[in-house]
């Protein structure tokens, strides 16, 4: 197995509002391996994109408050890393790409010049030297006639070149770790499919890790080696990408799986989990599913389970075996 590059180790994340305090995300551990692509998947709402800001401390603070945990990158613990320090592995170690490339970039500085910012700030280069590599990127990327396109603003790119664009500004500096938080929400199939073939194609090439941020199960198949399920703002089900799609452990997991569309079982009726998810800012005792789950018992009203190993690389958060229904 690849060494690995990141250690997430009980991450717990509070939001201090004026209705009381929001559990945003309790007590997450998870590992990435180098070259590895972890998908993280769930409801909105659910912890994934406040999780991984987290991880680079991008959150707002306040109201925000990282309030226990450790996230150990390349041998360092990012969460006591000095700010000045912390710049140096953002954007160049560890690159993130945002949902909207619209509110990401600057509308008013060109393409070019926010890219090769990045790249005279964190590899020092000259400006020509910044400039040439910026052209090369939006090659990599798939942009067409990249050196006048260079010169472009952001508003007069489509939605899906602006999220190349944005892809290119995170592969700048080659990074270890690209992070990339539901970056195909907004586009259509057609634009989705061709940003995942591009992510991949450029991770094979570059031997970079992928966390992937989304909740759409079509997405992942194809893309991820393993798969963490994310509910209120907890890991409860985690393992590689075949054992979540053929052999889900947990009621909501399964409730997913089968609330899409799959050509494997056509005809079958599409069934929506019944209910709300809980409130963060008063979670229930129990397990935080347990209100919409139908094979709960009395035991999961009032204790919540910790992830446990139910096959070699699969664990899962669950009183009940949902192949029997019976209690584990």
């Amino acid at each position: 197995m690849a060494d690995t590059l990141l250690d997430v180790r009980n991450l717990t994340v509070r939001f201090y509002t004026q209705d009381g305090i929001v559990h945003a995300v309790n007590g997450v551990t998870y590992q990435v391996h180098e070259g590895e692509t972890v998908a993280i998947v769930g409801e909105s709402g659910c912890g994934k994109s406040v999780g991984v800001m987290s991880l680079i401390r991008l959150i707002p603070q306040p109201p925000g408050k990282i309030t226990d945990g450790e996230v150990w990158f390349e041998g360092q613990n990012l969460l006591e890393l000095p700010e000045d320090e912390l710049r140096h592995v953002r954007g160049n170690r560890i690159a993130m790409i945002f949902q909207d490339p619209m509110t990401s970039l600057n509308p008013v500085l060109t393409i070019g010049y926010q890219i090769e910012e990045a790249l005279q700030l964190h590899l020092g280069l000259s400006r020509t030297e910044a400039r040439q590599r910026a052209i090369e990127l939006l090659k990599m990327v798939g942009i067409p006639d990249a050196e006048k396109r260079i010169d472009d603003y952001p508003h007069q790119f489509s939605g899906g070149m602006r999220q190349r664009v944005m892809i290119a500004l995170g592969l700048s500096c080659n990074p270890k770790l690209l992070i990339a938080d539901e970056p195909t929400t907004a586009l259509d199939v057609t634009i989705q499919a061709q940003i995942i073939e591009l992510v991949k194609r450029l991770r094979d090439e570059l031997g970079m890790a992928v966390i992937w941020i989304t909740h759409d199960l079509a997405v992942v198949a194809g893309l991820a080696q393993r798969v963490l399920v994310m509910y209120a703002g907890q890991i409860i089900e985690a393992g590689n990408v075949f054992d979540i799609y053929q052999d889900p452990r947990h009621p909501y997991t399964l409730g997913l799986l089968n609330s899409i569309p799959r050509l494997d079982k056509v005809g079958r009726r599409l069934e929506p989990i019944e209910g709300l998810p809980p409130d963060l800012l008063s979670l229930p005792k129990g397990c935080p599913f347990a209100p919409r789950c139908r094979f709960r018992i009395d035991r999961c009203l009032e204790e919540n389970p910790s992830l446990s190993p139910v096959a070699p690389g699969h664990e899962v958060a669950c009183w009940v075996d949902v192949r029997t229904g019976r209690p584990r």
